[in-house]
């Protein structure tokens, strides 16, 4: 069973405000939250989205690339009373990390990771040279070509989201067909192995308070629709350098694979939550709960972020009618 903390471990009364809720991992926020009986104000740039129907109150902002865009949360901050931002978007992080002060004036408490991390992470170029650097285990990766990529190659977009334009390529006379179909290719060695996401916390001093492993046994547009939790040590092992290295803090999912040696290499990391949270709650880790801890202030309580190996989940769909 998941840990339940009461609302009151946190602060009274604190509204929040959950964006991306037409995502995966916006949606387990949200339904994290309002289990605990918090009011939570969902936010997307899609009137359609379907977290916006699963919060106490709902709004559209724009797109984080509209100039107006962070004056709009804190209007909605400011309309609604709420006390706390969850950002579950990767690329709207950069602008709200710039508009800190006006969030804060207009009573928000946020915890962002630092604008030039984020880049890193959602710049899967500067990611590779990040690992490089680092000494990292990673796949062998090139921009826009295969030189010194041996095969077989995954060839994907530089900068990307899911499994859009992401192409599996077997035989080198297939390169150039890939490369003409993504935008801004980036080609790695295809790893062989064992998929597996962790869903991690890192405190405010850069430490990796919690870390849950889970197998991602099938996946659909990228998000995990199918998974178990277990334990593997170097695999949280190399998950605190590599998250040591690129200096963030706040939540992150990182993703890599175990090959038949039980050699561990990561192929990426996102800034936030991710959207098989749910798998992670469920085997008593309170990443949420503790997040909001830290945007409060109050140290992180690494007891609660412990966790179950062994949980399996599986998804399916789910309607929300109006009208």
């Amino acid at each position: 069973m998941s840990t339940v903390l009461a609302w009151a471990d946190y602060e009274p009364e604190v509204a929040v405000i959950v964006t991306g809720a037409g995502g995966a991992a916006g949606v387990a926020v949200i339904r994290s939250l309002a289990a605990r009986g918090v009011r939570v104000i969902a936010a997307d740039a899609d009137e359609m989205a379907a977290g916006l129907r699963l919060a106490s109150s709902s709004s559209t902002l724009p797109l984080c690339t509209d100039p107006t865009f962070v004056d709009r949360v804190c209007r909605l901050a400011v309309q609604t009373g709420a006390g706390v931002l969850v950002s579950t978007v990767a690329e709207e992080m950069q602008a709200l990390a710039r508009g800190e002060r006006g969030l804060a004036a207009a009573g928000l408490r946020t915890w962002l990771p630092a604008p030039e991390v984020v880049q890193t992470c959602i710049d899967k170029w500067s990611f590779a040279a990040a690992t490089s650097r680092a000494g990292i285990s990673a796949p062998a990766t090139a921009l826009g070509s295969a030189d010194g990529v041996p095969g077989p190659w995954i060839v994907k977009p530089r900068f990307g989201r899911g499994s859009r334009h992401v192409h599996a390529v077997d035989f080198a006379d297939e390169l150039e067909w890939a490369l003409r179909r993504v935008p801004e290719p980036i080609v790695q060695t295809r790893l062989s192995g064992r998929e597996f996401t962790v869903d991690c916390l890192v405190d405010h001093d850069g430490k990796l308070a919690g870390a849950v492993p889970r197998w991602r046994l099938e996946t659909k547009g990228g998000i995990s629709t199918r998974g178990t939790t277990f334990a593997n040590a170097a695999v949280v092992d190399g998950t605190r350098s590599l998250l040591a290295a690129l200096g963030l803090r706040g939540p992150a999912n990182v993703q890599g694979f175990v090959d038949a040696e039980g050699a561990v290499s990561f192929v990426e990391v996102n800034p936030r939550f991710s959207g098989g949270l749910p798998l992670s709650l469920a085997a008593g880790a309170d990443l949420v709960g503790e997040y909001l801890r830290g945007a409060l202030g109050l140290p992180i309580n690494a007891a609660r972020l412990t966790y179950r190996e062994g949980v399996s989940m599986v998804r399916y769909f789910e309607e929300v009618f109006e009208g």
